[in-house]
């Protein structure tokens, strides 16, 4: 065997176990759903049929309008309902733990997948607020406010010291 036959050769194998490895790979991936063959956050909506803007552009903007809508309700005191943070707990909190937070979570494991910390709820609650006429009216009231930054890890110095 000449030395150009044994490289056609060695290259005819490396690529018939390239493509063997491939094979191997999609033949595994079967469909499911399993967590342990699954590479990414687990992503669940469990209240709504549609989200305030499409998948793509809340993956990757959310903070962009989380941070708008606090800029503008903190600093200029305009409160809108569109991109409200309790708008979103309420859709994607986990009705078996009533939380966002926690294995699985919703913002949980997408900030675990992409290592960022989320620090949203250092001050808000991570599950969906009770509602009905008597909280909804008091919502807003001064007292109300009043009592929530009074109770506030950030005003109180407990923020961060809670395991995340």
């Amino acid at each position: 065997m000449t030395r150009t036959q044994g490289i056609i050769i060695g290259a005819i194998a490396a690529v018939a176990a390239g493509l063997l490895a491939v094979t191997a790979v999609f033949a595994a991936d079967t469909g499911s759903t399993d967590k342990s063959t699954v590479i990414g956050p687990v992503i669940k909506i469990y209240k709504g049929k549609k989200c305030v803007r499409p998948t793509e552009f809340m993956r990757r903007n959310h903070m962009l309008l989380i941070l708008h809508q606090r800029d503008e309700t903190v600093h200029e005191g305009i409160r809108t309902e569109k991109y409200l943070l309790t708008n979103c707990i309420d859709c994607h909190a986990n009705p078996k733990t009533n939380s966002v937070l926690g294995k699985d979570g919703f913002c949980a494991s997408c900030h675990e997948y992409a290592a960022v910390s989320i620090d949203c709820f250092s001050c808000h609650s991570p599950s969906p607020e009770k509602t009905g006429p008597a909280l909804k009216a008091s919502a807003s009231s001064p007292t109300r406010l009043v009592h929530m930054m009074q109770t506030s890890a950030v005003m109180t110095g407990d923020a961060g010291k809670e395991a995340r």
